[in-house]
């Protein structure tokens, strides 16, 4: 495995007694260069070496969360407990992520919304302003969810046309 990244661990905050560390990319990828300094992360475990993936500006992303693929982490946006952001997703701005929640396909996550719990936002759906996603909720297929929208339960919100099967 050709490693795509470095730990500088001369630079770190700490975030709820947590120690991470700000990374800098070693080769070019996507669109980050060689040198270029990207967010912070508590460990190799928290982005993946493979495919373009890549944590922004100061964005945090910690304990057991996990960014892959071709995902991207940027601004002040953190992910952490055992989330996963996948594939296209990206969560930008002042969003949080977290608990057992995953971002992915071309899902955005931005502004000051949070997802959280055992929800999923995918398939081209949008979760921003200050909108709320958790417990078992699914946000998918082209969904905007926004303001201070606040979506929980069992649920599945979704912007496609659905037709049912008649019992």
């Amino acid at each position: 495995m050709t490693k795509k990244y470095e730990i500088l661990t001369d630079e770190y905050i700490m975030v709820d007694d947590i120690k991470l560390f700000r990374i800098r990319a070693i080769k070019d990828f996507g669109d980050v260069k060689a040198g270029e300094l990207g967010g912070f992360i508590q460990s190799e475990n928290n982005l993946s070496h493979y495919g373009i993936s890549w944590i922004y500006d100061n964005a945090k992303v910690y304990e057991d969360a996990e960014v892959y693929d071709n995902a991207r982490i940027s601004g002040n946006a953190q992910v952490h407990g055992n989330a996963r952001i996948f594939g296209d997703g990206h969560v930008f701005g002042n969003a949080l992520v977290y608990d057992n929640a995953q971002v992915y396909g071309k899902a955005l996550v931005y502004g000051n919304a949070k997802v959280y719990g055992n929800s999923r936002v995918f398939g081209n759906a949008v979760v921003y302003g200050n909108a709320q996603v958790f417990d078992r909720a699914w946000i998918c297929m082209n969904a905007e969810v926004f303001g201070d929208a606040q979506v929980s339960g069992d649920i599945w919100v979704t912007a496609e046309r659905i037709d049912y099967i008649k019992m």
